[in-house]
């Protein structure tokens, strides 16, 4: 990749960077645009956006990012959850350590990589000088890389850890110190046996009557929901209104004859008793649509816990018991869904993830051609001469194909979301969760492996044959192609278009010009985790494994973690709603990938060393591989598990502390009311879902 190419790059997204901030600092202040920058405060205030016209409002300021600075973690806390905090955690650890690599790799590493062949041919505006590339076989200069590899894994480790903990202490003390939650008394019991006898209210009832009734206190059936199951309940009530009508013995028939031709024709008499029958029909068909699922409650935190956690029958296929997720997060569409087919949907989806992945190697392999300028003259010589304009060919190399790639990104999460919710997951969160993950693995492998490993036929067919080249093979995969220009465009101008908000704002401008709509202020979106957090790992992996390799791309990563710093928080606290929290459960997928990103550089370096035939280097890194692995299951062992659970001490420190203040009461009779499945998922009526709700519910207390 060629000096000028970097630097068209960098001066496209630095000036659609600016451009972007300027006019978000002009939006934000016209009242039109409330709805669209302040959505959360609008909703939870119900502000007026309305205000006198002042000049001020056309001149671009940088307000707004003192204000986003100035709040705190527990401000964070405050408004948008634990998980909003563990996000921002993952920025500020970013930050912190990459700090530490941009200081030993601009430093150490570069100089290093610059001077480390004085025979060295490559051209003066070519970044291949500044890569271990340039350093020529058995250089004594290589224990500087080794040396350096150290250093940021150490620090890398050790700032893991402060932040593991850190997070722990404030995932205990959300729990302990906020109101009590529904769902912490609460269990979704799964896979209730059917049986001819009863009903499955009556299983439930009896089940946990006989086997834990010191501490079972109610139980709520689940109905069976969805589009199609609303179908089919309409139309067999609108049938069975029209046979009680007909065939109704109280219906007298009369004959009344016509006007126009003398024929007489029946109708009927209907009584109010059909309206009782209707009642009892009512109550028959809740009956014939409950699920083999319910919601459990108990008396205490600790009791509805060791309820979730033990085996409660000696087939693990019936009465398959977990904690139940929070009222908001539930996803009542997944819960009727029967629990001996999860486990072909979970392999019927990584399959077909799997299929996506390999699919999505066809645009990146060609995304990745549009940097081989000399094989895409080759390959289409009607381009030729377009390819030799200077601008044209850094515009083609060091732009185009970032901007194609994140292009096709744009496609993963929608389908990657549709994966994990054909999963079937029980609540939104855990759904997030599933897709986060899910994106991630797809980024790892599409956006680095494959971006490496393709390139032109013929570079890898040399690669395969020549394994003497692989280390220039790597170090020119990681410059040449696309990873610091994607970090300007994907990074940078992604940023600045997340601030913009371009398509809500387009949406925005249309309902409220052009169809005179009222905009609707309840509805405010949810922050997207399951596609930022993948974005920021994966700008980590970049980081950590070109750290050595290619050091030139850690000061744009490092000014992009600024950036996303002052840009997340503005929209978390002015934009964004949380409708639920998972108690930070996404920092150990952070955790394990900063893990899996210093093993794989790691790896890489020990490669290059052995291939550079330097064997005090290549024997060093292996003592560095397994410190990092065991550090990762120190930090497994030590900290995962609360990240799962709550510990048994603080359970019953916090039951005791609500019976001994007389609170425990009332968290009861706030239970049964807290789960209550909408009326229009039950496919009933919306004047009947007080009535669905206490026929699905028994609140015999034992």
């Amino acid at each position: 990749m060629q000096l000028n190419a970097l630097l068209t790059s960098a001066g496209i997204n630095v000036i659609m960077c600016v451009l972007f901030l300027s006019l978000y600092s002009v939006l934000r202040k016209q009242p039109g645009n409330m709805y669209v920058y302040f959505g959360r405060k609008l909703a939870q205030n119900n502000a007026n956006n309305r205000g006198s016209f002042s000049f001020e409002r056309l001149v671009p300021s940088l307000g707004w990012m003192a204000k986003a600075w100035g709040h705190t973690d527990d401000d964070i806390l405050s408004v948008a959850g634990l998980d909003a905090v563990v996000f921002i955690r993952i920025i500020v650890f970013s930050i912190r350590i990459f700090s530490i690599v941009a200081f030993v790799c601009i430093f150490v590493v570069l100089p290093t990589n610059h001077y480390g062949d004085i025979h060295s041919t490559f051209a003066p505006t070519s970044l291949d000088k500044y890569t271990i590339d340039n350093v020529h076989e058995g250089s004594l200069w290589l224990w500087v890389h080794c040396l350096s590899l150290y250093i940021i894994s150490g620090s890398a480790c050790i700032l893991l850890y402060f932040e593991y903990l850190n997070i722990a202490q404030i995932r205990l003390a959300h729990f302990s110190q906020f109101p009590p939650n529904p769902s912490h008394f609460t269990i979704l019991v799964r896979a209730v046996p059917w049986s001819i006898e009863e009903s499955f209210s009556d299983s439930v009832d009896k089940f946990f009557s006989n086997y834990h009734s010191p501490n079972y206190l109610a139980h709520q059936m689940i109905y069976k929901t969805g589009k199609l199951h609303m179908i089919l309940d309409n139309a067999e009530r609108a049938y069975g209104s029209m046979r009680e009508i007909t065939t109704d013995q109280n219906c007298m028939p009369t004959r009344i004859r016509c006007c126009v031709c003398g024929v007489t024709s029946s109708s009927f008499k209907i009584y109010s008793n059909i309206q009782n029958s209707r009642l009892g029909r009512t109550v028959r068909v809740q009956k014939e649509k409950e699920c083999a699922a319910a919601f459990v409650f108990f008396k205490t935190r600790y009791a509805a816990v060791v309820a979730s956690q033990v085996l409660q029958s000696s087939n693990p296929m019936l009465w398959v018991t977990d904690m139940a997720p929070e009222p908001s997060d539930v996803y009542w569409s997944n819960l009727w869904i029967p629990y001996k087919q999860l486990w072909i949907r979970h392999i019927a989806i990584l399959l077909a993830a799997v299929f996506f992945m390999v699919l999505f190697i066809v645009p990146v392999t060609f995304v990745q051609s549009l940097t081989q300028l000399e094989q895409l003259r080759h390959d289409i010589p009607i381009l030729s001469e377009v390819l030799k304009r200077p601008f044209v060919k850094q515009l083609v190399s060091g732009y185009l194909p970032s901007v194609i790639l994140m292009l096709f990104l744009y496609v993963v999460p929608p389908i990657m979301m549709l994966f994990s919710s054909i999963e079937a997951p029980i609540s939104r969160s855990a759904r997030k969760t599933s897709a986060c993950f899910k994106i991630l693995c797809f980024n790892i492998w599409n956006v680095f492996a494959v971006n490496i490993l393709s390139g032109s036929i013929i570079s890898q067919l040399d690669v395969i044959f020549n394994p003497k080249d692989i280390p220039t093979f790597l170090a020119k995969a990681v410059t040449s192609n696309i990873f610091t220009t994607y970090v300007l465009t994907s990074g940078w101008a992604g940023l600045a278009t997340e601030l913009m908000q371009l398509f809500p704002l387009a949406y925005n401008f249309v309902m409220r010009y052009v169809f005179r709509c009222k905009i609707d202020m309840e509805y405010v979106p949810s922050f997207p985790y399951h596609t930022e957090i993948p974005r920021i790992l994966l700008f980590s992996l970049l980081g950590f494994t070109c750290s050595i390799l290619a050091p030139l791309i850690v000061p744009f990563l490092l000014a992009y973690f600024f950036l996303a710093y002052i840009v997340y928080r503005n929209q978390i606290l002015n934009v964004y709603c949380s409708r639920y929290d998972t108690g930070g459960k996404m920092w150990p997928i952070a955790h394990n990938t900063v893990i899996f990103s210093l093993v794989l550089t790691q790896i890489i370096a020990l490669g290059v060393f052995v291939l550079k035939k330097s064997p005090t280097s290549s024997t060093l890194v292996l003592p560095l591989i397994i410190l990092t692995l065991l550090f990762h299951e120190y930090c497994k062992n030590r900290f995962l598990p609360i990240f799962k659970n709550i510990s048994a001490q603080d359970l019953i420190d916090m039951d005791r502390e609500d019976e001994q203040s007389g609170l425990m009461e009332g968290i009861h009779e706030q239970l049964m009311s807290s789960y209550y499945q909408p009326p229009s998922s039950t496919g009933e009526d919306s004047s009947n879902g007080n009535s669905m709700n206490s026929a699905g519910q028994n609140t015999n207390s034992i």
